[in-house]
């Protein structure tokens, strides 16, 4: 039996990316999976069983596991988001900095632990190594479903769509709203009339100057910059929908959902260039920038929404190019579950 440990999704009211993982290695392993929350489960494991984790914990947030790590009886493993708290202190809150090398090490104690890109399985050896660090874990690679948001496959539309940009994620400087802002403000000022919808709750530690910055530009531009903090998966695919493309210009990431499911939706997306979104890019259908290269942001977002060749060009390419479904992860996550090796996941 493999147990799926929920405890923080089961509770959280947000649409995070972690959340979304976590739903939807339970709903691609329904037929396989046992949903449990650490404090309410006996931690048993017989042989042949598994305990299974895609989130983030702590000795306090998950009392015991250290000494359950220890003693268990079955196999554990863990799917590893990012490195981001420890590599980049400075976008990241200091509770997360302050607990994250303890979770790593907490990783090192699992049988596998399979990251979500090639760049964050290089930043977990890593920081193995510097901690001191002799892991009983073996390092793989899966890759994330773009299927999550349980939409068909998008196709090339019949008619131009609007010219709406969707740009998903929590405001706060890791995201790099701002920058996107900025090249829209050039171009509205120029008299290049198009709409951003900001998707996304405010980090409520650092997240304030940049929703100011969003309603600012709301009353300078009345109905050209729209946020709406919660969206499900429905009005998500909805909004990705009435978009001409989105934009995702984070300065750190350990993979890049919100790129996979632009695609999967049929939409090109410009993103940052950081490495674990590269992973992603590479194959068509997006546009990599330096990610505070405002000049460039606004050249691409010009290029995008004005130019309909260019458009369906991009549009051809993300509707065409093969996608990795979550069916495939989760094949990938139940490997490592049995004890086979995971070098890489390809999930398509």
């Amino acid at each position: 039996m493999i147990f799926l440990d929920v405890t923080q999704a089961s509770r959280s009211p947000h649409f995070s990316g972690l959340n979304r993982v976590s739903a939807c290695l339970r709903s691609a392993g329904s037929d396989v999976v046992t949903p449990i929350r650490w404090r309410e489960w006996s931690g048993e494991l017989g042989p042949g069983d598994c305990f299974l984790t895609s989130e983030l914990f702590s000795d306090e947030e998950r009392p015991g596991i250290r000494t359950w790590l220890a003693r268990r009886g079955g196999r554990a493993v863990a799917v590893f988001h990012d490195a981001i708290p420890l590599r980049q202190p400075q976008i990241a809150w200091a509770r997360s900095v302050g607990r994250h090398a303890a979770y790593v090490k907490l990783l090192a104690e699992f049988d596998d632990v399979l990251a979500v890109s090639a760049d964050s399985a290089r930043d977990l050896d890593e920081l193995w190594r510097w901690q001191g660090v002799v892991p009983r874990a073996r390092i793989g690679v899966i890759t994330l479903g773009a299927d999550g948001l349980g939409q068909p496959r998008g196709v090339p539309p019949a008619t131009m769509p609007p010219r709406n940009v969707v740009a998903v994620g929590i405001l706060e400087p890791r995201k790099n709203q701002t920058v996107l802002l900025d090249a829209a403000e050039r171009l509205w000022r120029r008299g290049r009339l198009f709409r951003i919808v900001v998707v996304g709750r405010v980090n409520p530690h650092f997240g304030g100057p940049i929703a100011r910055r969003v309603a600012a530009l709301g009353r300078r531009y009345p109905g050209l910059v729209v946020h709406e903090a919660r969206l499900d998966d429905v009005r998500l695919a909805e909004r990705l929908d009435g978009a001409r493309c989105t934009a995702f210009p984070s300065l750190a990431e350990g993979c890049g959902l919100p790129v996979l499911e632009s695609l999967w939706a049929g939409r090109p997306c410009l993103c940052g260039d950081v490495a674990a979104i590269r992973e992603s890019a590479v194959g068509g259908g997006c546009e990599v920038l330096l990610p505070h290269d405002v000049a460039a942001w606004e050249q691409a977002l010009e290029r995008m929404l004005f130019d309909d060749a260019h458009w369906r060009m991009r549009m051809r390419e993300a509707t065409e190019r093969r996608l990795p479904r979550w069916s495939g992860t989760i094949a990938s996550v139940l490997q490592a579950c049995r004890g086979h090796r995971v070098a890489a996941g390809t999930g398509v």
